[in-house]
């Protein structure tokens, strides 16, 4: 499948073929859901933390006599009633990373891909690059180009248009390695740079060739000994 490139002044300067093992794949929400719930349980972080009376550095010897004190029985001052004690109930730093198949994680990106392509929301750009750092000139470009809200991947950073693109609210821009389902989803457009597409199909087919695995050959049964006659 053919895509017209065009510069960031929306002229076209060239055409490319898409290979559609990479952009012509089936949409399939399953795995577009399973891939952005996994980035998104990986990146939170659960900071408050309390310690129970387990985790109390204290003594656990019983401080008062069982009887004739007055006093409750109480066994170690790590309990919760006490000051300096262990909390209950309290919030605990937990984890929630969860793990996803490096195939499954190919074939959303795949995907997502995909589903830009067949919405029409994939633009592909001779380059990323600007003159100077303008973020007014960058604003009127993308204006022309309908990409104010949109996910742009790069082959390389270019200084001046890193820096007029940081004032625009709606504008990423990551590199080919850092390339994910969830940034591509979060904004309407796709922008990607020719160089781009080449090292993400690269990258893909790569991943693809890794996951394979080899049908298990059939385990050979071992000989039996003739019983003697």
């Amino acid at each position: 499948m053919n895509i017209d490139i065009i510069s960031l002044d929306g002229k076209k300067t060239g055409a490319m073929d898409l290979p559609t093992n990479v952009f012509g794949l089936e949409i399939r929400t399953d795995l577009l859901a399973r891939a952005v719930n996994w980035q998104l349980a990986n990146s939170r972080e659960w900071l408050a933390h309390t310690k129970t009376r387990g985790e109390i550095d204290r003594s656990k010897k019983k401080h008062g006599p069982q009887k004739k004190s007055g006093n409750a029985r109480h066994g170690a001052r790590s309990s919760n009633i006490f000051v300096g004690g262990g909390v209950s109930h309290g919030p605990r730093n937990r984890t929630n990373t969860n793990s996803l198949p490096k195939q499954v994680r190919a074939l959303a990106l795949k995907t997502a891909l995909s589903g830009k392509l067949s919405t029409g929301n994939l633009i592909v750009v001779d380059e990323a690059a600007l003159s100077a750092p303008k973020t007014k000139a960058l604003h009127a470009q993308l204006t022309k180009m309908g990409a104010l809200n949109a996910t742009f991947i790069v082959d390389s950073f270019e200084t001046n248009f890193d820096l007029a693109s940081r004032n625009l609210p709606h504008v990423k821009v990551i590199p080919t390695a850092g390339a994910n389902v969830y940034d591509i989803l979060q904004r309407d457009k796709l922008v990607l740079t020719s160089k781009a597409v080449s090292m993400l199909v690269a990258r893909l087919s790569k991943e693809e060739t890794e996951v394979a695995v080899e049908a298990p050959k059939a385990a050979k049964k071992p000989a039996t000994k003739k019983s003697a006659e």
